[in-house]
């Protein structure tokens, strides 16, 4: 499987739009869990790390740092 390579404050598209309408999510806390806050809408969920990498598709805007 390939690994997807992503950091704090990167952008991110995700497998299945929010209800709100967008799929940019930005990530705001790596660990074993994953917080992302959605980009429209402003709501943050936090998932498993292993889950995802699995629902994650691409990195859209890479972090500055």
């Amino acid at each position: 499987m390939e690994v997807k390579e992503f950091n704090l404050n990167d952008i991110v598209e995700m497998k299945k739009q929010h209800p709100c309408g967008t799929n940019a999510w930005k990530v705001i806390r790596m660990g074993a869990d994953i917080r992302v806050k959605c980009e429209g809408c402003g709501h943050s969920v936090m998932i498993p790390r292993n889950e995802f990498s699995k629902k994650m598709k691409k990195v859209l805007v890479k972090s500055e740092s």
